[in-house]
């Protein structure tokens, strides 16, 4: 018989960027919110002095325990799904901040595009442009309504820019100037500018300098150390949801942390959530967490398998179409690049930050003309300083042995000399592409693992090439000295880190046969249960997702104090 608690107004599952935001915003409308993290605590403290490479890049400190829990991956239904027992492809955070802790910082708009998507593809360019097997959908949201919510974001988290000369436009700058432009960042500038791109200095969560948000939260600058991905910052100066808005629903006297908590069920009945069940995974007791409201707020394979295993929502199928909750897995194309070697200049790519770097948008969204071209969509390309730290970081040029003398001389030669332009393209769904609940693995607790049935498509290897083909042409005005780029993209592989930006599943939309959630992430079927997360996302753009989680995370804020004291489905 699981304890039961006293019932409170809000209950909200995983306290990272969305979880810290809902309960910072509801509490300072007077509610009083539960927050279940099962990770541990975490404080700036916990970081002082640790620049250890091994520790948190190679064996993962800051993610979550694959031998207690995991996902299954398969590239088509033909096939056995296996658990994914090592890191790889993406990495997956636990713990009080969740991924906020150690991501980059890299915070951009989604563009207008993204949210009509499929009304402006086949307005321009016909019907036939988007592949029948291809599921993209508008958001049933606009940019120009969700722009409040990205400034708000953006003023809380003090995101250091400059205005995208081919973005959305904005209410008011960014809070803080931009990050320094090293010589290498002007070196990729000056190349992309003689092609007549359109270079801006990437929009960072990386402070430019000292900033007190509009909530009273006072941060340190970047100190350029290079240590963002993978870590924790030990100065505040990435922000997080540890640093910023956590702290604020915790001085209201109205919010609480369980972390150690496990939720394995969302308690409902008549069609109403009721509460969660939790393991308390320190004692192994089961609770139950009466509440008014519920909010997912955890990590897009989290969000779907609390509601498939719970039983809310049509599971997605894919013979049929039909079906909602696991329909739109999307990741994203990382592997448009190209690497230049330079022997007439050497530059410190040891120091750095996480979202220190210049980008532009002139072969992203629908910025270009896709007439002739086999995909839609494009993707954001960048050159970063990131920081290359002496692990990881040992790049010769194709042909040098593995060891020995040469190999030594051409590792200390290009130690510093080798600088790569970069394409992040945007993934689309397709009807075969989704996640459902594993039937033969199980976690530690004995529930099934969430499976991924994903792969690249055709529309994925003509972006990776084109993307390939405009880094090369950009890299080449930068004159290397050698220059190395893809060849093609092969199949989708688990265990090749690309990037932690899985999206889907629990999508947004105005139609509730083809959406799990309305625009404030409101679940169709249960009035009082909330879903927020890059869950939401119907496809992925050539974007880190974090700016648009934020934007969507506090709009949903907004959404469930209105449900709190009027209730139904919000319009």
């Amino acid at each position: 018989m699981a304890k039961k608690l006293p019932k409170t107004d809000v209950v909200i599952i995983g306290v990272g960027w969305s979880g810290g935001i809902i309960a910072s915003e509801l509490t300072k409308n007077g509610l009083s919110v539960v927050g279940l993290e099962r990770g541990r605590e975490r404080t700036t403290e916990d970081y002082f002095m640790v620049h250890d490479e091994l520790r948190y890049a190679l064996r993962y400190e800051l993610m979550q325990d694959l031998s207690k829990e995991t996902i299954t991956f398969r590239s088509n239904e033909k096939i056995r799904a296996l658990p994914m027992r090592q890191y790889g492809s993406f990495l997956l955070g636990e713990g009080l901040g969740g991924a906020g802790v150690h991501w980059n910082g890299q915070t951009f708009r989604f563009l207008p595009y993204d949210f009509q998507i499929r009304s402006l593809t086949e307005e321009r360019y016909g019907k036939n442009k988007v592949p029948a097997e291809m599921t993209i959908q508008d958001w049933g949201i606009t940019y120009d309504e969700l722009e409040p919510y990205f400034d708000a974001f953006e003023k809380m988290a003090g995101i250091s820019g400059e205005e995208n000369p081919l973005g959305g436009k904005r209410s008011s700058p960014y809070p803080t100037p931009p990050m320094i432009q090293t010589p290498s960042m002007k070196r990729f500038a000056d190349a992309a500018s003689k092609l007549n791109l359109h270079p801006f200095t990437m929009p960072s969560a990386n402070l430019s300098t000292a900033y007190t948000n509009p909530d009273g939260i006072s941060r340190a600058p970047c100190q350029y150390c290079g240590y963002c991905e993978r870590f924790g910052c030990e100065f505040g100066a990435k922000a997080d949801p540890v640093v910023t808005v956590i702290p604020v629903a915790k001085k209201t006297g109205k919010f609480e942390i369980r972390t150690h908590s496990n939720v394995r069920r969302i308690l409902h009945t008549g069609g109403k959530a009721t509460g969660v069940l939790y393991t308390d995974i320190t004692t192994g007791e089961e609770i139950e967490q009466p509440a008014d409201i519920v909010v997912l707020t955890g990590y897009v394979f989290n969000n779907v398998r609390l509601l498939l295993m719970s039983e809310i929502g049509k599971p997605y199928d894919p013979a049929s179409g039909t079906g909602v909750v696991g329909k739109n897995y999307a990741y994203q194309v990382m592997k448009g690049s190209a690497m230049g070697f330079f022997d007439d200049a050497e530059y410190n790519l040891f120091a750095g930050a996480g979202s220190l770097g210049m980008s532009l948008d002139d072969y992203n969204g629908d910025n270009f003309d896709h007439s002739e071209l086999n995909f839609i969509h494009g993707g954001n390309i960048s050159f970063t300083n990131t920081g290359q730290r002496p692990i990881q970081n040992n790049t010769v040029p194709e042909g040098t042995p593995k060891w020995g003398k040469e190999f030594k001389a051409q590792s200390l030669k290009y130690a510093n000399r080798v600088l790569k332009v970069g394409g992040q393209g945007a993934s689309m769904p397709f009807r075969h592409h989704y996640l459902d609940l594993d039937p033969t693995y199980k976690d530690a607790f004995g529930d099934p693992l969430i499976r991924i049935t994903f792969d690249f498509e055709e529309q994925d290897r003509q972006l990776a090439k084109y993307l390939t083909d405009r880094c090369s042409e950009i890299m080449q005005e930068m004159r290397p000295s050698l220059m190395e780029s893809l060849k093609e993209l092969g199949p989708y592989e688990i265990m090749t880190y690309q990037s932690t930006h899985n999206t889907g599943g629990v999508i947004m939309g105005s139609d509730p046969s083809a959406s799990a959630v309305n625009n404030y992430l409101q679940m169709w079927d249960m009035e009082n249960l909330f879903v927020i997360g890059a869950s939401a996302f119907a496809h992925n753009s050539g974007y880190n997702p974090t700016g648009t989680l934020g934007a969507l995370s506090y709009r949903a804020a907004e959404g469930i104090a209105t449900y709190s004291k009027k209730g139904g489905i919000l319009a």
